[in-house]
């Protein structure tokens, strides 16, 4: 088994968040938070900065998510990210290879009408905000 070490931003911004639309027809179609594999000796903050697709500040961690598939087992760090500028664009080679195909702030109140990744985004990061998030949370699932 292969094991990956990812980086990811939940992006706030006027009460909506970031997510980038990966579609490859015939085999699925998801809003995810913008995230990705960590390079060589890159820190999980550099690399979580660099898939942003925007400028950001990157703040304190939030998630630790784990998940697995008899292939690989990926740890994915989350964390807060403030927006300091920038323009989204989907169309760099590295994304359109990974079939994303768009990205928009949406509304944190309509997440649970989409299929969203990490799925900590639509069961308890409101309420988890709304205490002040305090310390990582360790998310496990299997994909």
């Amino acid at each position: 088994m292969q094991h990956r070490i990812s980086s990811g931003t939940i992006i706030e911004h006027e009460n909506r968040v970031l997510l980038v639309r990966h579609v490859k027809p015939d085999a699925y179609d998801f809003w995810v938070a913008p995230g990705g594999g960590v390079k060589g000796a890159e820190t999980l903050e550099a690399a979580a900065a660099r898939e942003a697709g925007v400028e950001v500040a990157i703040g304190k961690l939030l998630y630790i998510e784990e998940f697995f598939n008899p292939d690989c087992r990926t740890v994915k760090f989350w964390f807060a990210a403030q927006l300091t500028g920038g323009q989204l664009d989907w169309a760099h080679p590295e994304a359109v290879a990974e079939y994303i195909t768009g990205a928009a702030w949406h509304p944190l109140a309509s997440l649970n009408q989409l299929t969203v990744f990490p799925e900590m985004l639509t069961t308890r990061y409101v309420t988890d905000r709304e205490m002040g998030l305090q310390a990582p949370s360790v998310c496990r699932c299997g994909r």
